[in-house]
C-alpha cells in the first residue's frame, strides 16, 4: 500500500530490540549492521487515493541508518 506520513509520528515507542527481530539477517544484509529496533506509533497518513486517515505505522529503525521499511499495521478511525 502506498502512503505518506503527514506530520511526526506520535507516541512512538520501541517493542522489539536486537536478537527479538525476525527480520535482522536480511535487515543487516540490506542496510547495514547497526542497533536495529522495531518501533510503532500513530501518525496521519494519505493514502494513494488523496484521502487521509489516522493509522498505526510500524517500522524498524538503526542509529546512523534510520528509519526504513514503514507500514500501516491498521487505521484508527
Amino acid at each position: 500500500m502506498e502512503f505518506r506520513i503527514l506530520g511526526n509520528i506520535e507516541n512512538a515507542r520501541t517493542f522489539a530490540a536486537g536478537r527479538g527481530i525476525r527480520e535482522l539477517g536480511r535487515l543487516q544484509r540490506i542496510y547495514g549492521k547497526g542497533r536495529w529496533r522495531k518501533r510503532k506509533g500513530v501518525a496521519l497518513v494519505q493514502l494513494a487515493d488523496g484521502s487521509l486517515r489516522c493509522a498505526e505505522i510500524h517500522w524498524y529503525e538503526a542509529a546512523g541508518i534510520g528509519k526504513r521499511e514503514f507500514k500501516i499495521k491498521h487505521f484508527l478511525d
